[in-house]
């Protein structure tokens, strides 16, 4: 069957694809480009080499979208043509490609020439590949000469030394090009085209670009050489890294440009890691310093989020000295990003710092930001607080931090409250039952006729995972009662999330607790005069279907269901109809 339809497939002759790919239609054309393996296919190897290939090498579409998706479809062609032998005849097309306006268009081009010029033999690699990358490297257009940077990692290693040198040399006129766009290009590869080249021109031809690079007066130009400088770091031996890449590290950070400053903050622990060993990094502290303290918010922002990290790569001696007092002044900066920011990782320094540390120095901050004006700044602290735990014990945690955490339960911004739920049952497990049900019980119960559902929701799951910490007997002694009483809500959507509720906890308290306790209540809340409430009685009481004996299934469930689906409410019909059938089947099996 597979080779029939191999032969009824629709040929589609390069006259027919000539003709759709000159035709107005955008639509057309671009359907007509992504079916290009299948017109492959249809030619065989020979012709695609000979006919479409050429073709679409002369192509003058002017539409991104269809040049888009040649470039892409371009890379994944090699079979189609006949194998790596032949993988030079797709060079042109996606040489052409390579010199088009649209970014994108070319970045795919390159990604495909990569893709290809992987793949090709070393001898084609010579004959073929490095002559289209010296063209481009000298193209007029600033166009072809962006798209050259990205090759050179490709044909470098195939060179032999007289060509290696003349790729060498044709990299640093486009690090030197006057276009800041080629210039961009260079440093954003330089790391890539680094990697392939021998050590002894490493330190010396490579490291020239990169010094260059990092002077440039453009501030988009020295950003992209910032990444260049942990990429260039992880292939110099350390004493070289610190000669060459630590220098530029700590004039990066003092850079006129913020958008370099944010850059270099944002990169500061991989930067730290490329230069090696602790003493090294230690000399990098000024520099992070500053930019905790930058004049922008962007970079404090950039700079807090990596407190934890840097911390963890200095001596603890060292975060106290210099990284603390920054911290302090960074949990009350006017920037509520930067705050937040810090808040998602200072927990983190905890098991950094020791339990002294965390108890005279950290906890204050914390306590600071847990009482924060911004939400996310709160919801941060609260995310981490087990970090802390394991560092200063669950009895001064709970003496520190549990006001806060209340007083956060009622907090007027539902995603802080939301926050506080999810953690509930990992501190109820830290703090131990009793102290969870002297301090946290009510609080468990007052989520249950919360105004917003997502509240309402997590509280009933909340009760759930509480019980299955706490156990069966706890649950039918803490919290069925509780949960029982809130059926009688005046408000529809609280006797619903009361249902839920007992849906949830059902499993967990197993069939005689739910035959006992439980499951009078949902038959009750049958008569309810809401549809809402009714039909999902109906998907509660086929939810307790498996839990209950079978005996139970037939004298007390199926009679309700079948007064349900007599109910006027179409809704109610089809819930009531779809439990009856799950009845059926466990009474058949």
């Amino acid at each position: 069957m597979a080779n029939m339809a191999m032969v009824d497939e629709p040929l589609y002759p390069i006259a027919i694809l000539i003709d759709e790919l000159k035709n107005d239609d955008i639509q057309l054309r671009l359907n007509s480009i992504r079916r290009l393996s299948t017109i492959a296919r249809a030619l065989g190897e020979d012709r695609t080499r000979k006919e479409l290939i050429p073709f679409l090498s002369e192509n003058n579409d002017d539409d991104d979208e269809v040049l888009l998706a040649m470039a892409d479809e371009l890379g994944g062609f090699i079979a189609h043509v006949g194998g790596v032998d032949y993988a030079h005849v797709l060079l042109p097309p996606l040489e052409s490609l390579c010199t088009v306006e649209e970014t994108v268009v070319r970045d795919k081009a390159v990604e495909s020439l990569c893709k290809i010029g992987s793949q090709m033999k070393e001898r084609d690699v010579v004959e073929w590949f490095i002559p289209l990358v010296k063209r481009l490297g000298a193209g007029e257009w600033f166009t072809a000469r962006v798209s050259a940077c990205g090759l050179f990692h490709i044909a470098y290693p195939s060179a032999p030394d007289l060509l290696r040198a003349e790729l060498r040399s044709v990299y640093n006129q486009l690090c030197h090009d006057d276009m800041p766009m080629v210039r961009r290009s260079a440093a954003l590869n330089l790391g890539k085209f680094a990697a392939t080249v021998e050590a002894m021109y490493l330190k010396t031809d490579i490291m020239t670009f990169f010094r260059d690079l990092t002077q440039d007066d453009q501030d988009s130009v020295r950003l992209l050489a910032v990444e260049g400088c942990a990429a260039l770091g992880k292939l110099l031996e350390p004493a070289d890294c610190v000669a060459n890449i630590l220098p530029v590290i700590v004039s990066f950070s003092q850079d006129k440009s913020w958008r370099v400053r944010y850059m270099v903050a944002n990169q500061l622990y991989e930067l730290c890691e490329a230069v090696g060993q602790e003493p090294t990094r230690t000399d990098l502290v000024p520099a992070y310093v500053r930019l905790l303290r930058d004049n922008e918010a962007e970079v404090r922002i950039a700079a807090a989020g990596k407190v934890t990290k840097f911390c963890g790569i200095v001596s603890p001696q060292v975060a106290q000295l210099h990284i603390l007092p920054c911290v302090k002044d960074l949990s009350t900066d006017s920037s509520q990003h930067v705050r937040a920011a810090l808040a998602s990782v200072i927990m983190g320094m905890a098991p950094l710092l020791g339990k002294e540390a965390t108890i005279e120095q950290l906890l204050p901050i914390f306590l600071s930001l847990l009482k924060d004006e911004f939400p996310d700044v709160r919801l941060n602290i609260i995310s981490k607080l087990d970090q802390v735990n394991q560092v200063i014990g669950i009895d001064l945690l709970s003496q520190s931090l549990l006001p806060a955490i209340v007083e956060l339960a009622e907090d007027r911004h539902w995603r802080v409250r939301l926050a506080i739920i999810e953690y509930i049952p990992l501190l109820a497990s830290q703090l131990g039952v009793d102290f969870f049900d002297d301090k946290l019980g009510a609080l468990c119960m007052q989520w249950l006729g919360d105004q917003v559902y997502s509240i309402r929701e997590a509280a009933a799951n909340n009760l759930k995972r509480l019980a299955e910490e706490f156990g069966p007997e706890w649950a039918l002694q803490h919290i069925i009662p509780q949960v029982m009483e809130k059926i009688n809500n005046p408000h529809y959507l609280y006797r619903m999330t009361v249902l839920v509720a007992i849906s949830l906890l059902a499993p967990v308290v197993g069939s005689e607790a739910t035959c006992q306790t439980m499951l009078p209540v949902v038959i009750n809340a049958a008569k309810d005069r809401v549809p809402n409430i009714k039909f999902n009685v109906a998907k509660m009481l086929q939810s307790m279907i498996p839990i209950v004996d079978s005996t139970v299934v037939e004298q007390t469930i199926r009679p309700c269901l079948l007064e349900l689906q007599e109910d006027p409410d179409v809704d109610v019909r089809f819930f009531a109809g779809q439990a009856l059938q799950a009845c059926d089947q466990v009474m058949c099996a």
